[in-house]
């Protein structure tokens, strides 16, 4: 669990696993902090963390408390007046083949005002070895310019998954091969926001995996119906997907009431993690068990006093334990 404060604190806390007698709360464990350490956008493979801190990405790896910083990507689109660049966004992936760990960064730019108009976008990979340096990716012919999506998550593994948005109405998935460096553009289907005015900015929906393929968790509708859509990729080369509505039970509704919640990933069973957007004075995620249709509300126990009663960015991932220990060198 990283935690970051507005004056710009950081800290990197293990907490345990729920246990079979008790899964009403979680425990932290140890503070895995050192200086420099901290950033946003937290995503971990194998052992390995991926941060990003001053448009730079940061590996880091609790084990051995060894921290990689990566150069600087050096950018061909560059924005000019009345453009912004988006926050470079960096995806840790490993090749289980070859045993190579792989970033790859997101970089695009769009216009101001209509918002993700002129939208341009380039992509870099960098392989975690003596010499390593970033590459430019060379796109398919069917590319698609895109943003990622702002509060997207991404699923690591020997392929790198993230939401995205070539405009503010259309969604696609965004496929990253580690071992062939090839992307891949995968449509969403419009149905899952067809009742969102500007689906890029309203829509609360995010990736997971779900029984081994890739799904949507749509839960705009969660906190005032109580409802939430699992859109899944059926078959990725027609597109197709398939859904299923959820629908909590009565008696668990408080939960959700009154509170935004974001998606921070799923658990090793498949469960999906929600939190709350904002924590102030409690430390809590949300369980959500797709298949019996159960949520369940976990507290963290144990984190240091100094973060209670202020704002903070939260974020949460999960690690095996069993992973060997991985010496970073470049």
């Amino acid at each position: 669990m990283c935690l970051k404060d507005d004056g710009g604190h950081r800290v990197l806390l293990s907490i345990s696993s729920p246990s079979r007698g008790n899964t009403s709360f979680v425990v932290v464990e140890q503070d895995l902090s050192i200086p420099g350490m901290g950033g946003f956008f937290l995503n971990v493979v194998r052992g390995l963390m991926c941060f990003s801190r001053r448009k730079k990405a940061r590996i880091y790896n609790p084990s051995t408390k060894q921290l990689l910083t990566l150069p600087a990507i050096k950018s061909d689109i560059v924005a000019q007046q009345g453009q912004t660049k988006h926050h470079p966004r960096y995806y840790i992936g490993h090749d289980p083949v070859s045993d190579q760990y792989k970033l790859v960064c997101t970089v695009a730019i769009s216009s101001l005002l209509p918002r993700l108009g002129n939208l341009k976008s380039e992509h870099w990979v960098f392989a975690l070895e003596a010499g390593g340096s970033w590459k430019k990716v060379v796109p398919l012919e069917n590319y698609r310019h895109h943003a990622p999506s702002t509060e997207g998550r991404s699923t690591s593994g020997s392929v790198v998954r993230y939401m995205a948005w070539p405009d503010n109405y259309n969604c696609v998935v965004v496929s990253f091969d580690i071992r062939s460096e090839q992307l891949t553009i995968i449509p969403v289907p419009r149905e899952i926001h067809l009742d969102e005015v500007v689906p890029a900015v309203t829509m609360m929906a995010d990736l997971i995996e779900y029984g081994g393929k890739i799904a949507i968790f749509y839960h705009t509708n969660l906190k005032d119906e109580g409802s939430a859509d699992l859109w899944v990729l059926e078959d990725t080369g027609k597109s197709e997907w398939s859904k299923k509505t959820l629908v909590l039970q009565p008696c668990q509704r408080h939960l959700v009431e009154d509170i935004e919640l974001i998606v921070k990933g799923t658990t090793q069973d498949g469960k999906v993690i929600l939190a709350p957007v904002e924590m102030h004075s409690r430390f809590y995620i949300l369980y959500y068990n797709l298949q019996s249709n159960d949520l369940r509300k976990v507290e963290i126990k144990g984190v240091p006093d100094s973060w209670f009663d202020k704002e903070c960015y939260f974020d949460l991932n999960s690690m095996d334990k069993s992973e060997s220990f991985i010496y970073l060198e470049t």
